[in-house]
């Protein structure tokens, strides 16, 4: 069987292979196969070679040829970033924004001149990638600065990505030109007060991860296999999302796994919001909840629930859902256990949005009371989509999606009701925000039909 691209996700556990063909004519979804990520081995190639073997085992064939591998990964620890900036309610964040977006995996974040103590954070951190931010375009110079020189000293090999006020760009050249980091300026992205600029710096760091991935533990040959593309797994979520706005308007991508909750939002603010909206929010947001999944982490999950709401929202005995928690399983098998990864999921899912999302919030002062909008706006989102082995596969997903507008308690700025809910049926959509980079419209139409629009 001949099969021009196949598509490798390649998780932190499992490896999954998607096939597509007729790219050029009636592009279609072929099939799926999936494997045991191999990188604790030393080569994920064995684990996509395995994940290929399952999906000519689903296809009932003996012989697969195909023209392109592309890949998306989150392997070997997946993109791990530090992010260092000046304020944290200013360039801190914008750096954050651009950072979660483009599908890092964020794990330490600094405001003003780096400390002894965080230096040697970084250095036990051991980033993929740095990102260092500072002042406003033509406005504080020292911090960036500063910060710049401690980077540039540190005693391991980092790409390090500088996206801060321009008028410091000659001297950060200066200051990395003896070191041994690769050094990518960018635009600002936080260039005035109000104003974020995300999109270039989301770009240049998948860009580098990409470069640089091949040397991460257990991914060393993995361009023996892959031909094109690699990036991050949650930043080729957000790739199709974005791709999605495009064509559909407003939306919000939901991916409940076994050890995170991210969700993914394309929306602008209502005009009624950005006129009350304390600071900015970029149109495309992406946030990761580390403690909400329904395998790795579903102790915090039966935690936030509680074993006896559990208990009474199931119809079931306590000692059921303690054997429950006790025996639980990657993949529900028995009705029971679906019931209770059920409960699960909506819980990630409804934390995780409000976690996202925005509220309003009233000031009080002497001409008496205010409101003001803090947060995400998703009051225009017109779709919901789920995406990830649990909302593509449990049987009552989109009940649990629907519940989204109606979890809050008046004062955040959820979608409303009306708002349409979308499966990603096939569940391909990190694999076509990797397609997407080579071949946009070709993703769109197999995205219009896994998610049956």
């Amino acid at each position: 069987m001949n099969i021009e691209i196949l598509v490798a996700e390649i998780g932190s556990t499992t490896t999954v292979v998607n096939a597509f063909s007729d790219i050029d004519t009636n592009p279609s979804f072929v099939g799926q196969g999936q494997a045991s990520t191999t990188v604790l081995e030393g080569d994920v190639n064995i684990g996509i070679e395995n994940a290929i073997g399952d999906l000519k085992k689903n296809l009932n064939i003996d012989e697969l040829n195909y023209k392109h591998l592309i890949a998306s990964s989150s392997a070997a620890g997946g993109l791990k970033m530090t992010v260092h900036g000046l304020v944290y309610d200013m360039t801190v964040k914008a750096a954050k924004e651009a950072a979660l977006g483009a599908g890092a995996n964020l794990k330490f974040l600094t405001g003003g001149k780096l400390r002894k103590s965080d230096i040697k954070k970084i250095q036990g951190i051991r980033p993929n990638i740095i990102l260092l931010a500072g002042g406003v375009d033509y406005g504080e110079r020292e911090t960036a600065l500063y910060n710049a020189e401690l980077i540039a000293d540190l005693d391991f090999n980092v790409p390090v990505i500088y996206a801060g006020n321009i008028e410091n760009r000659e001297e950060i050249k200066e200051i990395f030109a003896d070191s041994n980091k690769e050094l990518y300026i960018v635009d600002n992205v936080y260039p005035s007060i109000d104003e974020l600029n995300v999109e270039p710096t989301r770009k240049v760091i998948q860009d580098v991860f990409e470069k640089h991935i091949i040397h991460a533990p257990g991914m060393e040959s993995v361009r023996d296999m892959v031909d094109g593309s690699i990036m991050p797994t949650p930043g080729a979520v957000m790739q199709a999302t974005k791709l999605l706005y495009n064509k559909i308007g407003d939306l919000m991508t939901i991916d409940v796994g076994g050890a995170t909750t991210d969700v993914h939002s394309v929306t602008e603010d209502s005009d009624e919001i950005s006129r009350i909206l304390l600071s900015p929010e970029p149109t495309a947001k992406r946030t990761v909840e580390g403690d909400l999944g329904c395998y790795v982490s579903f102790q915090n999950v039966v935690d936030i629930i509680g074993k006896e709401n559990l208990s009474k929202k199931m119809k079931v005995d306590i000692s059921e859902i303690e054997d429950l928690i006790e025996n639980i399983k990657p993949i529900p098998e028995e009705d029971i256990e679906i019931r209770f990864v059920e409960e699960l999921a909506e819980s990630c899912t409804v934390n995780a949005v409000l976690r996202h999302v925005g509220r309003l919030k009233d000031f009080y002062g002497p001409s008496g009371k205010k409101t003001y909008a803090e947060g995400k706006d998703l009051t225009q989102i017109k779709y919901i989509i789920g995406t990830g082995g649990a909302l593509t596969r449990l049987p009552n997903r989109v009940k649990i999606l629907e519940n989204i507008a109606l979890s809050g308690t008046g004062v955040e700025l959820l979608p409303n009701k009306e708002t349409r809910i979308l499966i990603d049926t096939d569940y391909i959509m990190a694999s076509l925000g990797v397609l997407s980079l080579d071949f946009p419209e070709i993703a769109i139409k197999l995205l219009e039909k896994s998610l049956k629009l």
